[in-house]
């Protein structure tokens, strides 16, 4: 009882259990971190890497639980609540899934069940994590503050109305700055960098981008009007990117990941 209990033992909770570990006083007696999963490869992974209980039995696992981390694929989430048993008196659940609403969790699991959203970003191993988090009706205000301080621990919080939640699932992802960055440095290339260069240069115009604004994000539109002095290499680069469709692009993108999060458990 009152362990930290994760049902999947994929990327995210990995990369969580990672941060989860990096933050842990020194000293201190570590905290029970069980993980439940059907591939008992990953259980022995996570268990050598990060010493947590590997627990190959679903309602044992969930019999520890008082914060329980369901970290499996939409639409494998509602069948596996499906085969979960009585819950441990004031145990707080939360679903790191996209695309399964409040109303579907707290249907699957009944009056039982204490239910927040999370979306933690794969950074919180490193501690630069960002997680939204939407809170149930009825969330008692301790369990909140619970469920706060577990991914304070991996980076910043941030509480979203649930209506947002799949939008930020899409707009957050990592993998977006790795997916512009590869294509900064093809681009590059193509233009005669070697393959060193080329990321360093495109790397350096995302990384320190990011970092100028990170005090200061109200600076934007200032830093924007800055680069783009008129006649020079910086405005005419913006400008063919506005003028090539960039930005409808991007927005394009952002809602084909929404309606494929909404589609989730269809």
């Amino acid at each position: 009882m009152n362990a930290i209990v994760f049902l999947g033992g994929g990327r995210i909770t990995a990369a969580l259990v990672a941060g989860l570990r990096r933050s842990a006083p020194r000293g201190r007696r570590r905290e029970r971190i069980v993980v439940h999963d059907r591939n008992p490869e990953k259980l022995r992974r996570l268990a050598r890497l990060y010493g947590v209980r590997a627990q190959p039995s679903l309602l044992r696992a969930v019999r520890e639980a008082g914060l329980l981390l369901v970290a499996v694929r939409p639409r494998d989430l509602l069948p596996l609540l499906a085969e979960i048993g009585p819950l441990p008196p004031g145990a707080v659940c939360i679903s790191l899934a996209a695309g399964v609403p409040l109303r579907a969790l707290r249907r699957a699991l009944g009056k039982r069940a204490a239910w927040a959203r999370a979306m933690p970003s794969p950074a919180c191993r490193s501690g630069r994590g960002l997680t939204a988090v939407v809170f149930g009706p009825g969330m008692p205000r301790a369990a909140r503050h619970r469920v706060h301080r577990l991914f304070a621990r991996t980076g910043a919080v941030l509480e979203i109305p649930e209506r947002e939640f799949d939008a930020f699932a899409v707009v957050y992802s990592t993998s977006q700055g790795y997916h512009a960055l590869a294509a900064r440095i093809r681009a590059a290339r193509r233009l005669g960098l070697s393959a060193r260069t080329a990321f360093l240069a495109a790397a350096h115009g995302l990384a320190e981008g990011v970092r100028a604004l990170e005090e200061n994000p109200a600076a934007l539109d200032a830093l924007l009007a800055e680069a783009a002095t008129p006649g020079g290499t910086a405005a005419e680069t913006m400008r063919t990117m506005s003028a090539g469709g960039y930005e409808r692009l991007v927005e394009r993108a952002f809602r084909a990941g929404v309606q494929r999060a909404r589609r989730a458990i269809s």
